[in-house]
C-alpha cells in the first residue's frame, strides 16, 4: 500500500524478499498492555532470525477484558508488584532497559491503538508502536498522551496533526472495533497473543512456542 502524505521519509522494514513465502504469525497486541513491551521491542529481530513474518494486529484489549469480566491488576497491589518485577527480570534477559514501574494504567490507550490501526493501513505500525512503547517504558511518558504521541509520530516521519485527525475518524474507530471483534472470535483474550494456523499462544513467554509451531515443529 502506498504511503500516506501524512508520513514521509519512512523506509519499510522487514519486507519479504521477492519470491519467498514466509510463514505468517498474527501478533495481536494492545498498546496499554505492559507485557507487550517485551514483545514489541524485540519482535523485528526475531522476525529476521526466524524467517517468520509477523502481522501486527492492534486491538482493544480493554473491551475484551470488560466483556469477559477480567480485570487482572486493578485493586491488586501484590499482583501488580509481581508484574513489574517479572517484566524487569525478563527485560534484563532481553537486553532492554525499562524504567520500572512505568506509568500505569494509561489514560489514552484507545487513541494509541487507533493510531496503530491507521499505521497498519499506511505501513508504519511497527515503527510507531516501538517508538511509543519506548517513550512509555523507558522515558516515563504515557502512550496515547502528549508529549509521547506527537514525539513518536514525528520520530518516524509523520505529521501528528494529520495522523491524529485521521486516527480519530469514524472509519478508523470502526476498523479497530472490527479487529477487536475478530480477535474475540479467534479466542484472543489478552495481549500479547500470537495466532498460528488457528492455534493461540498467549503471553510474551509463549512467543518462542509460537515460532516453533510456525516453523512446523508440532506434536502429532
Amino acid at each position: 500500500m502506498a504511503r500516506s502524505v501524512r508520513c514521509y521519509n519512512l523506509v519499510a522494514e522487514n519486507q519479504p524478499v521477492g519470491g519467498s513465502e514466509l510463514v505468517q504469525i498474527d501478533f495481536w497486541y494492545s498498546i496499554g498492555s505492559t507485557y507487550s513491551y517485551l514483545t514489541v521491542m524485540r519482535l523485528s529481530e526475531i522476525e529476521k532470525q526466524s524467517g517468520i513474518e509477523f502481522r501486527w494486529r492492534p486491538f482493544n484489549v480493554r473491551h475484551v477484558m470488560v466483556e469477559q469480566n477480567n480485570i487482572p491488576f486493578k485493586g491488586k497491589p501484590v499482583k501488580t508488584a509481581y508484574m513489574w518485577r517479572d517484566i524487569e527480570r525478563r527485560a534484563n534477559q532481553y537486553g532492554l532497559a525499562p524504567s520500572i514501574p512505568a506509568p500505569y494504567p494509561l489514560l489514552g490507550p484507545l487513541l494509541a491503538n487507533q493510531v496503530a490501526t491507521l499505521g497498519v493501513e499506511e505501513g508504519w505500525v511497527k515503527e510507531y508502536t516501538r517508538a511509543t512503547y519506548r517513550r512509555w517504558f523507558e522515558d516515563g511518558k504515557p502512550a496515547g498522551e502528549e508529549p509521547n504521541i506527537s514525539a513518536s509520530l514525528e520520530e518516524i516521519g509523520c505529521d501528528p496533526t494529520q495522523v491524529l485527525a485521521a486516527a480519530q475518524s469514524e472509519r478508523i474507530i470502526n476498523v479497530l472495533s472490527s479487529a477487536t471483534d475478530e480477535a474475540m472470535k479467534l479466542g484472543v483474550f489478552g495481549s500479547p497473543t500470537f495466532v498460528v494456523d488457528g492455534e493461540i499462544f498467549w503471553g510474551d513467554d509463549r512467543l518462542k512456542d509460537a515460532v516453533v509451531w510456525g516453523e512446523g515443529n508440532r506434536p502429532h
